[in-house]
C-alpha cells in the first residue's frame, strides 16, 4: 500500500467519524513500540520468530536463527507489548507521517519531521528483512508514493481531534 493511499483512507475515514484520523509521526510511532523500554525491542536485547514475524535467517545482536515465513501473517499471532499493541516489530513496514530529514527539535517531546521532503519514513521492519530492521529505532525512507510489498500501517485516533 502506498503512502498516498493510506492518507486519502486517513482523510475518508476521519470524514466518516468525525474525529482526525492520520499516521502516526515517527516519535508516536516509536513511542507506542519501544512500549517503556530502552532496549533495542520492547522484548529486550534481542527479539525471536517465537515474537516476531521476520526473516529469521538474519539476525541481531546475539539473536539465533529462526523461521523465515516468508508473507505476512495474521495480526496478533504474537503477544502484544506492555502496551498492549500487536506487530510493532515485523510482519509489514508501517508508513509514519514525517517526511525524512533530521528533527528541528530532536530532544523535544514529540518532535516532528522535516514538513516538506521526497521520502517518508517507515517503521518497524517486515516479514522479508532481519531483525535488525524491526529494532525499535530502525528507520528506513522510501520516495511517495512508495512501494506496496512488505509495506502496511496503523493509524492513530488524535485525542481532542474532533473535525470542524
Amino acid at each position: 500500500i502506498s503512502w498516498n493511499d493510506i492518507t486519502d483512507f486517513c482523510r475518508k475515514l476521519s470524514q466518516k467519524t468525525g474525529k482526525r484520523v492520520a499516521l502516526p509521526t515517527e516519535a508516536q510511532w516509536e513511542y507506542a513500540c519501544r512500549a517503556g523500554t530502552k532496549t533495542p525491542f520492547s522484548t529486550g536485547q534481542t527479539i525471536s520468530t517465537d515474537q516476531a514475524n521476520y526473516n529469521g535467517n538474519s539476525f541481531f545482536s546475539s539473536g539465533h536463527k529462526g523461521a523465515y515465513r516468508e508473507k505476512t501473517i495474521a495480526v496478533g499471532s504474537f503477544s502484544p507489548n506492555a502496551f498492549g499493541l500487536y506487530d510493532m516489530h515485523g510482519n509489514v513496514h508501517e508508513w509514519c507521517s514525517d517526511w525524512s530529514g533530521s528533527y528541528a527539535n530532536a530532544n523535544g517531546v514529540d518532535p516532528e519531521g522535516p514538513r516538506t521532503g521526497t521520502h517518508h519514513v517507515v517503521r518497524g521492519g517486515s516479514w522479508a528483512d532481519g531483525n535488525y530492521t524491526c529494532r525499535s529505532a530502525a528507520r528506513f525512507m522510501y520516495p511517495e508514493p512508495g512501494p506496496a510489498q512488505n509495506f502496511g500501517f496503523r493509524v492513530v485516533v488524535v485525542a481532542g481531534g474532533g473535525m470542524d
